[in-house]
């Protein structure tokens, strides 16, 4: 179905955006394409189980490593999202209705590929009155059931337009990893994240926390936008002042000329500067490579993160 839609209907009002000339990609951006015996063997389950991937649908420069692995981020409630970020290729339109069994199609699929660790995302789904938040709880709860070894990873929506209760209801079914990205600096929010609020984003992970201090929160960035690196410095002091324990900084990649154009390259020598600089404030864990995204290797992060805490509780 997916495939037959063309992208007018998938992305109207990118559509009406104005060409951004792309620039040529350098070395160190460079990926080998998909294939192989494990890609094709996740790609199998993915269909076989009607499940849709952000890897696809965001057009991930990391998918053919991922999936030959057999590791993929399951993004629940459909492949159509209510906002019109300028930075993302997942279609923007009016969504269908919640599929009650996609949670059970996840944790199958969860299962069957043997996944240590999952990362489960989501449109945004602003037509919803929870913003799809028991959504989330429904499909924890149902890997935690048939998988129960698993650790579980959630990248959720901002629920901007909902109560603020609605929360709870996710932090109540216990993911391991509660992950909500900023995306960018707050100055560029206008044009990049327009339906979004920075500050009411930074409350959302700081609420976490207060919910249960236990909780593992993260959160993302993605540079190349046209933001300077006093703002990714302030970016990472907010997410510190909000307890958030993880950080991801990664290279923007425009997905079509009808996209955020790439501002700039940002070299592997300041990632390795921006990775400095965090470590620096406090964080428990950080990934910051051009390739960086928040699932990419989310699983060996999170045995680095929950060992971190250990250190960390025997030194006190």
């Amino acid at each position: 179905m997916r495939d037959l839609k063309l992208p007018e209907q998938r992305h109207p009002e990118k559509a009406r955006r104005p060409v951004q000339a792309q620039p040529k990609k350098p070395d160190w951006i460079r990926v080998k394409a998909p294939g192989g015996k494990g890609y094709a063997e996740t790609h199998k389950i993915m269909r076989e189980n009607k499940l849709t991937t952000v890897c696809e649908e965001a057009g991930c420069p990391n998918v053919g490593e991922c999936w030959s692995q057999g590791h993929a981020t399951m993004m629940i409630m459909g492949e159509i999202c209510t906002r019109g970020c300028t930075f993302c290729n997942v279609a923007t339109g009016k969504p269908q209705d919640l599929d009650a069994f996609e949670p059970g199609r996840v944790a199958h699929a969860v299962e069957k590929l043997g996944l240590k660790h999952v990362v489960i995302t989501s449109v945004d789904r602003d037509d919803l009155d929870d913003g799809g938040a028991e959504h989330f709880a429904q499909t924890i709860r149902a890997v935690r059931h048939r998988s129960p070894d698993t650790t579980i990873e959630i990248l959720t929506p901002d629920f901007l337009k909902c109560a603020p209760s609605v929360l709870e209801a996710v932090v109540a079914a216990k993911p391991d990893v509660f992950n909500h990205n900023l995306e960018t600096v707050p100055g560029l929010y206008p044009e990049v994240r327009p339906g979004a609020r920075y500050f009411h984003s930074l409350r959302l992970l700081q609420r976490v926390k207060e919910l249960d201090p236990t909780m593992f929160t993260k959160s993302g960035i993605m540079v190349g936008l046209g933001e300077d690196r006093q703002g990714v410095q302030q970016v990472m002091d907010d997410m510190r002042a909000a307890d958030v324990d993880f950080i991801t900084i990664g290279q923007y990649l425009q997905p079509t000329p009808r996209h955020h154009r790439v501002d700039r390259f940002v070299t592997p020598d300041e990632f390795k500067a921006y990775e400095k600089a965090a470590w620096g404030k406090g964080f428990m864990m950080v990934s910051a490579t051009p390739l960086t995204r928040s699932s990419y290797h989310a699983g060996d992060d999170f045995a680095r993160l929950r060992a971190a805490r250990l250190a960390q509780a025997a030194g006190a």
